[in-house]
């Protein structure tokens, strides 16, 4: 009887059938289908379970009026989405937002990259002006706002100039950063070869920094929405900043809620623009490079 024991631990296990590529491939995306339901379910269930909190402690223990309730923000969302605001259409809102944040973000981001480069690549003079810089970047930018306003007025040029002031630092540190971090070995051989200074700096230079400068863009771009909102808060005539400002002074906090939600999907479409541009312009980059956390 031990013989046959034996005999059965020693028979072979069974041999799988081998799968084709396709199989394979099929395999995968299928898992990563299962994945990504998985993050998306676990992330709607995060968001019901708090707005249903927030509804039923704002319904029972506190006072709706200073904390407002989920309801409330959605009655104010599609007040505004269908009759209007004080301050005319809510797209007009929105576009006066949107159009001084990018126009700020796009000037703020093309000096930031060339300065940022440039002083990257010339320690003297980013040792002469590191003091200034270090100064105007410590300047409260509601100052800065307050002054625009007196100096360009309520309009769109105000606005833009708060914008341009926070992008401005926001990829100026990191383009520098970005240009410092270039392999001196390579720029020698490039020079060894016949390359000059223009041609380092756009062939070698901005191609290394431009991970840096990317990556950059994504905080930018939320410090351009907070600019515009900022410059509209201390004076404006239209804006989601000046929506906020009218519900903080009404006490209509449902209002303040709805200004940021607003906002907030804003900066999310805005983020994921730039994501995808992010990935065509690094497909050079490899992929274990990327980050897999999400964040």
């Amino acid at each position: 009887m031990s013989h046959d024991v034996l005999e059965k631990d020693a028979a072979p296990a069974p041999v799988p059938e081998n799968e084709t590529e396709e199989q394979i491939l099929a395999r995968v995306r299928t898992n990563a289908r299962r994945v990504r339901l998985r993050t998306w379910g676990l992330r709607i269930a995060l968001v019901v379970l708090w707005l249903g909190s927030w509804e039923l402690t704002a319904t029972l223990w506190i006072d709706p009026f200073f904390y407002s309730k989920p309801s409330l923000i959605w009655e104010r969302l599609v007040e505004w989405f269908t009759e209007g605001t004080q301050f005319g259409s809510i797209w007009l809102q929105i576009f006066t937002t949107v159009q001084e944040a990018v126009l700020g973000f796009l000037i703020g981001a093309v000096a930031g990259v060339v300065l940022g480069t440039l002083l990257g690549r010339s320690r003297y003079w980013a040792d002469v002006l590191a003091p200034f810089i270090k100064a105007l970047n410590a300047v409260p930018r509601i100052v800065l706002a307050a002054l625009f306003i007196i100096w360009f007025g309520l309009g769109l040029s105000s606005k833009v100039a708060t914008v341009v002031v926070l992008v401005f630092f926001a990829v100026f540190f990191n383009a520098f950063t970005g240009a410092r971090e270039v392999d001196g070995n390579v720029i020698n051989n490039a020079r060894i070869l016949g390359a000059g200074k223009r041609q380092v700096l756009t062939a070698i230079v901005l191609p290394s920094a431009t991970t840096w400068i990317l990556s950059s863009l994504h905080t930018a771009f939320g410090f351009a929405l907070i600019g515009a909102v900022v410059g509209e808060y201390a004076g404006a005539s239209k804006g989601l900043g000046l929506l906020i400002s009218n519900a903080q002074g009404t006490f209509d906090s449902a209002g303040i809620y709805a200004g940021m939600i607003i906002i907030t999907v804003i900066a999310l479409l805005a983020e994921w623009g730039i994501g995808l541009a992010e990935g065509k312009l690094l497909k050079w980059r490899p992929s274990q490079a990327q980050s897999s956390h999400g964040i």
